[in-house]
């Protein structure tokens, strides 16, 4: 079976086109594939698949088998691996998720993908849709305690859940330790992404990220759209920003007039290959 293996500013995942291969279990073979050392390596699968209500639809499963409803970063692949393999001339298409209809705009030099705009749609901030057990929305001073230490989270729902809080620097906290805790608490009734973002400035934020079923990745496109929610909700950051992860850099957008959030960043390809089933 053929795959590709493409990332997002160091997310890096396995694609497999879903229109020459029908993947009968991907939960297991994500495991398999995404192992970095008897597998491919990865931090999950990604299947490009037919729909009726896009041009292509994905699903995603993280490295530990688990489906995810989104991923910003790997969306955007998505784009470059479908014009690039000329299953499509269209430099925007639209992609089918668990998280709604998402579209893209492709910017291509010499017939290839090299950077993807993706409409992210509206930030959803009701509690019982995230989901947090919080009675406040939207989720702003969420306090959890952990390790003697109390740490403030605004939690937001990019199609998946996210919970971010601020920190001093995300090069010396340890995010291993927190975001593993806090990814599994009874607050988050599915589970959360965990961001940690420090804010240089109102127009430049980091961030490190903690991704549930996966662990601490390179970038998380969703998590960044939700970083910069959460900071203009605190008053930390301007409705544009950009969000410097470990794997590199997103330019993400709050449009005021629509709501929607733009998240424009690279895509490439990083080898193709046979796996034997």
């Amino acid at each position: 079976m053929q795959f590709t293996k493409m990332h997002g500013c160091g997310n890096d995942y396995i694609y497999i086109n879903g229109f020459q291969n029908n993947v009968v279990d991907p939960s297991q073979l994500a495991i398999q594939m995404s192992n970095r050392n008897f597998g491919v390596g990865s931090d999950g699968l990604v299947l490009i698949l037919p729909s009726d209500k896009a041009d292509f639809r994905m699903r995603m499963f993280n490295s530990d088998g688990s489906e995810s409803e989104m991923c910003g970063n790997a969306i955007r692949c998505i784009g470059k691996y479908v014009y690039d393999k000329k299953m499509t001339d269209r430099l925007t298409v639209t992609i089918d998720t668990m998280a709604g209809v998402k579209e893209l705009k492709l910017t291509q030099s010499g017939g290839y993908v090299q950077q993807v705009q993706v409409d992210m749609g509206e930030p959803i901030l009701n509690p019982d849709l995230i989901p947090v057990m919080s009675s406040n929305s939207p989720v702003m001073g969420e306090m959890i305690t952990l390790q003697d230490h109390s740490y403030t989270f605004t939690c937001v729902s990019m199609g998946n859940p996210h919970a971010i809080t601020f920190v001093d620097s995300v090069e010396t906290f340890p995010v291993e330790l927190i975001g593993s805790q806090v990814e599994k608490l009874p607050l988050f009734p599915n589970k959360t992404n965990v961001e940690f973002v420090e804010v240089v400035d109102t127009s430049t934020l980091k961030m490190r990220v903690w991704e549930r079923g996966t662990g601490e990745t390179l970038a998380c496109g969703t998590g960044a759209c939700a970083s910069l929610v959460a900071a203009v909700l605190n008053n930390r950051s301007n409705r544009k920003a950009t969000l410097k992860l470990l794997g590199g850099s997103l330019l993400i957008e709050w449009n005021e007039a629509t709501n929607h959030i733009f998240m424009t960043g690279p895509a490439a390809t990083v080898f193709e290959g046979d796996w034997l089933l």
